[in-house]
């Protein structure tokens, strides 16, 4: 029989990555497939796939969804911390939680991450940042950690919003729609027992939720400015003791 050349009896197999695998490149991964589809488009056998290497190579770095999810958190959470700073401590806190909140809004998986678990790496990052934040700008050792804690309180409070939020049937509910509904006691027979969400309805239905937030960090940022007043205070009156 005539033949151009030998027939060849290899069978195609998958592309693998002739470069190593890392975690590293693993968390990296996950981030593109959490962004695109959320947490239930992370899974095993996708990450793999977006690899070009088998479910086991994964595990050798990650032992489960769970530890993939906190290192892409705490990927993105020093990519918001390496992004954010000035030689002005209380300007640098308004742009780490400007750029944590826009983390947020941006990847819903962040925020529902953060939440899940607050004692993750992500969050211990942004606890330090603010700790060390607050140390610059001299409030007493005693009032830093309380200080540093209601910062990272509003963020994970607002997460936790927005966490809630994602879990409505879009289908049935948007923003708009989901916030008539809840202040649709305020108009009725039991209104009387609300009275200042009555007199704040309307910011109540048109508040932006930036802003929102932005003011609860001024709000932070003011008692601070306060622990660092009386501080001073307190040094300046047992500076008069010591002389008198």
């Amino acid at each position: 029989m005539c033949q151009d050349g030998p027939v060849s009896d290899v069978r195609q197999r998958p592309e693998r990555r002739s470069d190593a695998l890392t975690k590293a490149r693993i968390v990296r991964s996950a981030i593109a497939l959490l962004d695109t589809g959320g947490a239930e488009a992370l899974t095993f056998r996708a990450l793999a796939a977006d690899l070009s290497t088998g479910a086991g190579a994964l595990y050798h770095h990650v032992a489960n969804k769970g530890e993939l999810l906190a290192a892409a958190a705490a990927e993105v959470m020093v990519e918001v911390l390496d992004a954010a700073g000035s030689a002005d401590p209380t300007a640098s806190i308004r742009e780490v939680t400007a750029g944590v909140f826009d983390a947020i809004t941006a990847r819903p998986w962040l925020g529902s991450q953060l939440v899940a678990a607050p004692w993750q790496p992500a969050v211990l990052q942004l606890f330090d940042r603010f700790g060390s934040e607050v140390t610059a700008l001299g409030v007493p050792g005693t009032a830093q950690f309380d200080a540093a804690s209601a910062l990272v309180h509003h963020v994970l409070g607002v997460a936790s919003q927005y966490d809630a939020g994602q879990r409505l049937d879009q289908a049935d509910a948007d923003r708009a729609g989901f916030i008539e509904s809840s202040t649709t006691p305020l108009v009725g027979p039991d209104s009387g027992r609300y009275p200042f969400l009555v007199r704040i309805e309307q910011q109540l239905v048109e508040h932006d939720d930036r802003q929102q937030f932005r003011a609860g960090i001024e709000i932070i940022l003011t008692g601070i400015a306060a622990l660092r007043g009386d501080a001073a205070d307190g040094a300046r009156d047992a500076a008069r003791g010591a002389v008198s």
